[in-house]
């Protein structure tokens, strides 16, 4: 049974997190970064949140994390004047590979036309 309550939430931190990374989080390694999904566990503990970086280099990916890691701390005091939410949630930052993925797919797919 889905549980509508943890995606409520997710949403909810996405996109509150989005907007803290706009307005609030001043660190350019940041800057390119955009929120594609959040999971949350059961017990609303942890937020695993999933994020894509704009550039292809992976000096740029590494950097993004270090400066989501450095700046979690403001994204937590954010999330608590925003949400009305009896405990701010541990965040999880994960790189979201499934872009690059699809990217790749298509790239296959076409490549395939290319050929017959």
């Amino acid at each position: 049974m889905v549980n509508y309550r943890l995606d409520r939430v997710g949403m909810e931190i996405k996109r509150e997190v989005n907007e803290i990374l706009q307005k609030k989080v001043r660190d350019p390694r940041v800057a390119a970064v955009t929120i594609t999904d959040v999971e949350m566990l059961g017990d609303l503990s942890l937020a695993k949140v999933y994020y894509t970086v704009m550039s292809d280099l992976a000096s740029d990916n590494q950097k993004a994390q270090v400066g989501l890691e450095k700046a979690k701390g403001t994204i937590k005091r954010e999330l608590g004047k925003n949400l009305t939410m009896y405990k701010i949630p541990d965040l999880t930052f994960i790189k979201d590979e499934s872009i690059e993925y699809g990217n790749k797919i298509d790239q296959m797919l076409r490549d395939l036309e290319k050929k017959e």
